[in-house]
């Protein structure tokens, strides 16, 4: 028999078990990470964040596991709802508190539904989410949302959960020596583009370097930091990650990496990257210089050449953005399913999403049109 347990606080599940049920090593669904994110400030009730992790134990081991939080609001997930919370609203009902199955603030598909890699996989992801549904209706809420899963577990929700799918881009290494090796793979524009936006930012002056983040003394995490919370602020958008969190962050090993950009001595920009799982994963960017190139500089060429200088599967450099596309980004789907409690309810958001499917599939197949390679690459599914 399964014992179902919910968690406020991930300090609570014991770490070396769960880490032992990832299907891979994602760092954002790590122990050490959601921890860091808890510990940090990061997770606030006031900000909409409450954790709720499910526990599933036999003879109280920890046997699958998934992270959960009670929302109250849609902020910080990547997945965007707002129109279905105004509508329920105006209905009458209440969206929020709602049940959130993901990791906050961190677009990148993963596992979600821990529960190890052998035989018995599929049933106790399937108890995961009956232990998730059954939540909701204990607590009377509205709806149980499951964002950036893999592939692998969405044969766990039932019919009744609606299915919802968009685009990313991201980088394969298709075993390149080197960056002119990549480079040789694209169209001639593409490249000559890139060689172009590559020199501008040599001509700068600024230096540029790769650091790891364990690496970086106190001073410049705080700066780091400080460029992170200067560009939220600029585009009008909350920094909900602490500098207290960034500090944590560093001392997770060689989790985190760093592309700085230098003016003496002064760190003027900066692109932050999460590695893990033979994947590089692109975060944050901040920038107190305004150089021609210099974002694409950081964010995505350098973190190409560091994915294919440590032979990296995979760099994921964050959600959206058609521009990553002719810089060598090819597009790949990413996948969620929510649960809306009342039947009325889900069957409209169904008819809805059912016309968001049919544009997304289109947006995707009008996206290959314009591969950067020589060679057409495909949509990753």
């Amino acid at each position: 028999m399964l014992e179902i347990r919910f968690h406020d606080a991930i300090a609570e599940l014991p770490a070396a078990e769960w880490d032992a049920l990832r299907a891979d090593e994602n760092p954002f669904v790590s122990h050490a990470f959601l921890l860091a994110l808890e510990r940090s400030g990061c997770i606030r009730p006031d900000w909409g964040w409450q954790a709720h992790h499910l526990g599933l134990y036999e003879s109280d081991r920890l046997v699958a596991a998934a992270p959960l939080y009670l929302k109250g609001n849609s902020h910080g997930e990547f997945v965007f709802d707002w129109g279905w919370a105004r509508a329920w609203e105006r209905a009458g009902g209440a969206y929020y508190p709602k049940l959130l199955n993901g990791v906050p603030y961190s677009p990148v598909p993963g596992p979600r539904l821990l529960a190890g890699s052998n035989g018995r996989t599929p049933r106790l992801q399937r108890a995961l989410v009956d232990a998730m549904h059954d939540e909701a209706a204990r607590l009377g809420l509205s709806s149980v949302h499951a964002n950036f899963l893999q592939p692998a577990e969405l044969a766990a929700f039932g019919d009744n959960w609606l299915a919802r799918s968009d685009v990313q881009f991201h980088w394969h290494n298709r075993g390149y020596r080197h960056f002119p090796d990549f480079l040789a793979a694209l169209s001639h524009k593409k490249r000559k583009n890139i060689l172009h936006e590559r020199r501008q930012v040599a001509a700068s002056g600024l230096a540029i370097e790769w650091r790891s983040g364990d690496t970086l003394d106190d001073d410049e995490w705080q700066r780091v930091h400080a460029l992170y919370e200067a560009t939220f602020d600029m585009k009008g958008n909350h920094a909900a990650l602490t500098a207290a969190f960034f500090r944590r962050l560093g001392t997770l090993g060689s989790t985190a990496q760093l592309a700085l950009a230098r003016d003496g001595s002064t760190i003027v920009a900066m692109a932050l990257f999460v590695q893990g799982g033979n994947v590089l994963y692109g975060r944050y960017w901040g920038a107190a210089a305004e150089v021609p190139g210099l974002h694409f500089e950081l964010c995505y060429y350098r973190g190409i050449e560091y994915a294919i200088a440590r032979g990296l599967q995979r760099f994921e450099p964050g959600a959206q953005g058609e521009h990553k596309l002719a810089r060598g980004f090819l597009p790949a789907r990413t996948h969620s399913r929510h649960y809306l409690a009342n039947p009325d309810f889900r069957a409209a958001v169904a008819k809805a999403l059912a016309s968001e499917a049919e544009a997304v599939d289109a947006y995707a197949a009008e996206l290959l049109d314009h591969s950067p390679y020589a060679e057409h690459g495909k949509v990753a599914r």
